[in-house]
């Protein structure tokens, strides 16, 4: 039985070579930016009232104008499609089938159009400012003759973070067998299988490029990572502004100043977010610094979570927080793994019974009664046990600031 996002990672973990599942899991450096984002949850504790008709829960939320069935959205998440044959494509059919947002990623396997035929919902798609600004301005034109409604700049790469398993574990794209894993990768022959049917197994957005010296998955792999750019500045972020009419979102905003700067360039979305832990280590977890951006911007752009989610309850702290929906990338991923499309799918509706279990139990049955009197603050607790919390901590009433979340 699965019954919550670990058994799907179980599940997950059971069905892909070691190399791919610890491609998913990982981490930079010492992983205390990973270990924060899940356990300072732990921190905020609930305030609930009783004698409430909670008979109907309500969980509908709007985001950038667009009416979701839920406030659960789909990180952008490259290399999907090693997880499963059009993994992409599967995971933006589940993300349809529940009422929500999925986000492509530029380092995907299908492609933006592949993606965009395949499901109907909400599509946004992730970029990276690359060095030949001619392959940016390609790939946003892409995305808006494909009807992807907003493009998701992700700020927080100027370089690529020291990811120690896969450097240890020969993670290469395409994946290649050598001493190391061929023994691992035998004993997942299902996962091998189900992969032959792949179309490709390279960056698919990338396949065919004119500035390609090589065609074939080696130098697919090898122009991406010429094209990452450490020169990236905010006149990019004016640069795509000007030839992006949709909505414009940035990813990886983790301080305030940065936020308001974002916010003065007509920027509408931020997602708060420390690339789950995988770039920076030693940030602190997203959650924590989820309040003070909320009080930076003071309403003017949409605020969206990013990191540590794996119940619905996280979902309900980031809501309350200030927070208009929640990114989720591993979750989903794990689902993916473990069962294509409707393991997807079981990851949403996990999460969403839980959070709508919350909600009930909490005597907030609309998700616009959540704001920060539903919530208190504990000792600091991010590297604590789950299981054990800090004993004699007195918990604290969390300050009421900016009212309540508008759904």
């Amino acid at each position: 039985m699965t019954a919550s996002i670990e058994d799907l990672r179980q599940r997950a973990r059971r069905r892909l070579p070691r190399t791919v599942f610890d491609y998913v899991e990982g981490f930079s450096d010492d992983g205390f930016t990973t270990t924060a984002n899940r356990r300072s949850f732990d921190r905020y504790l609930f305030n609930s009232r009783t004698l409430v008709d909670v008979s109907k829960v309500d969980h509908s939320t709007t985001l950038l104008g667009e009416p979701l069935a839920t406030p659960i959205i789909l990180a952008p998440a490259g290399l999907a499609g090693l997880l499963a044959p059009r993994g992409e494509e599967l995971a933006a059919k589940a993300a349809a089938s529940r009422g929500t947002v999925f986000t492509l990623s530029t380092m995907s396997i299908g492609t933006l159009e592949e993606v965009a035929a395949a499901a109907s919902t909400p599509l946004w798609f992730q970029l990276y400012v690359w060095k030949d600004r001619g392959v940016t301005q390609s790939l946003v034109d892409r995305a808006k003759a494909a009807g992807y409604r907003a493009l998701c700049l992700t700020v927080d790469v100027p370089v690529m973070g020291n990811r120690e398993q896969d450097r240890r574990n020969g993670f290469t794209i395409p994946p290649r067998l050598h001493f190391s894993n061929v023994l691992d990768v035998l004993r997942h022959l299902g996962w091998v299988l189900r992969m032959s049917s792949s179309p490709r197994a390279t960056f698919g957005n990338f396949v065919g490029h004119p500035a390609l010296t090589r065609s074939d998955a080696v130098g697919v792999a090898r122009f991406t990572n010429s094209q990452f750019d450490a020169s990236v500045t905010w006149k990019d972020v004016e640069w795509l502004r000007s030839i992006w009419s949709g909505p414009l979102v940035l990813k990886g905003i983790t301080s305030p100043e940065d936020a308001q700067r974002a916010v003065s360039l007509g920027v509408e979305a931020l997602i708060v977010s420390n690339h789950g832990g995988r770039q920076l280590d030693f940030l602190p977890a997203a959650i924590d610094l989820l309040p003070d951006i909320v009080d930076a911007v003071e309403g003017r752009a949409e605020l969206i979570l990013d990191g540590g989610i794996r119940r619905g309850s996280d979902v309900a702290k980031a809501i309350a927080l200030g927070a208009r929906a929640c990114m989720v990338g591993r979750p989903y991923l794990y689902g993916l793994a473990a069962n294509g499309q409707a393991g997807v799918e079981l990851a949403l509706d996990l999460l969403t019974s839980e959070l709508d279990r919350t909600l009930a139990l909490l005597g907030r049955p609309r998700l616009n009664e959540l704001d920060r009197t539903a919530l208190r603050v504990d000792a600091p607790a991010s590297l604590a046990p789950r299981t054990s919390p800090p004993h004699g901590a007195t918990p604290t009433l969390l300050k009421p600031v900016g009212g309540t979340h508008d759904t």
